[in-house]
């Protein structure tokens, strides 16, 4: 298996395997959230009915409870789970109570230098993959996947042309590669084609199984076409992510406005220039030696703006 190589991004941290030339593995860290597998020192807000802890800027459910501590009571908590995009209560980071001294679990990846003349994400279809992420379609061949996000689950449909029983298997190394690619966690379902026998719904279980590292569990295929996986859910998918299409698409003009050199101006939708942070123009001031000129533009759709040299 490929190492995990890390690029620091403005506002993002870029966290990818690549295999083969393609990127098999991804996952964003938003600047200034809580990282999984960090240690936090908090103060346990809440025992019950759900327990929670506030570090001062974050507040983080423990859903493993306050580890027999009251409410005002400092802990250290790991984080389990990076926040969610979204309103919700339920998309706050996760953590648990640990013992205070515990080291953190940072992943393993080795740094990449970013901007560099050399785009090994590019090259290895880093813009595609965001495409796919904003888009909720996957192709691949003789059919397509449709990603959609719900608050119960990630659910994965398979629309295609040809034999359901050669459909279904395609869609199968599709989807396993796409839950990979898109760090896609929790519960998720895929609606395959409804085949026939059981030995070809075993097939396609198995097809998953390979396509998958382990930790994960599923359920069988059955008569009706639909499987359910649940995996760890340590950070948002890049799904997840493009549901907040203004700071996704700013994040993404950033990295390529990131590679032009002297003075860039940027041109994008209202809504996408109103996620600009004041600090990350200045970061990319910065990088590119020159000034930064933001100008929005309503006849841009939301994912069309653009930087170029000044």
């Amino acid at each position: 298996m490929t190492d995990w190589l890390a690029e620091h991004g403005i506002g993002e941290q870029r966290f990818v395997r690549i295999a083969n030339g393609e990127i098999t593995d991804a996952c964003i860290h938003l600047e200034g959230t809580p990282s999984a597998g960090e240690i936090r020192q908090a103060r346990i807000k809440a025992v019950r009915p759900q327990a929670l802890a506030s570090d001062g800027s974050f507040e983080f459910l423990l859903p493993g409870g306050a580890g027999g501590l009251h409410e005002g009571a400092t802990a250290s908590i790991e984080v389990t789970r990076e926040p969610i995009p979204g309103a919700e209560p339920w998309k706050r980071p996760l953590a648990r109570v640990v013992e205070a001294g515990t080291t953190g679990k940072a992943p393993k990846a080795k740094p990449i230098p970013f901007p560099a003349p050399d785009d090994d994400l590019e090259r290895a279809g880093w813009s595609d993959l965001l495409e796919e992420a904003r888009s909720g379609l996957i192709n691949f061949p003789g059919g397509t996947l449709r990603v959609s996000v719900t608050p119960a689950m990630t659910l994965i449909d398979v629309d295609g042309v040809g034999r359901p029983d050669d459909l279904a298997q395609a869609a199968a190394r599709a989807a396993a590669a796409a839950i990979r690619r898109h760090a896609i966690g929790g519960s998720i379902g895929i609606d395959f084609p409804t085949v026939q026998g059981r030995e070809i719904r075993q097939r396609l279980g198995e097809i998953v199984d390979a396509g998958l590292e382990k930790p994960f569990e599923r359920t069988a295929v059955n008569g009706f076409g639909f499987l359910q996986i649940v995996r760890p859910r340590r950070f948002p998918s890049l799904f997840e992510l493009a549901t907040d299409r203004p700071g996704f698409e700013a994040r993404a003009l950033l990295r390529r406005a990131a590679r032009l050199v002297g003075s860039v101006r940027i041109a994008c939708h209202p809504a996408v220039a109103a996620a600009f942070r004041p600090d990350w123009l200045e970061q990319l001031g910065r990088q590119v030696g020159g000034s930064v000129t933001l100008r929005d533009d309503a006849a841009l759709a939301i994912s069309g703006g653009h930087a170029s040299q000044a």
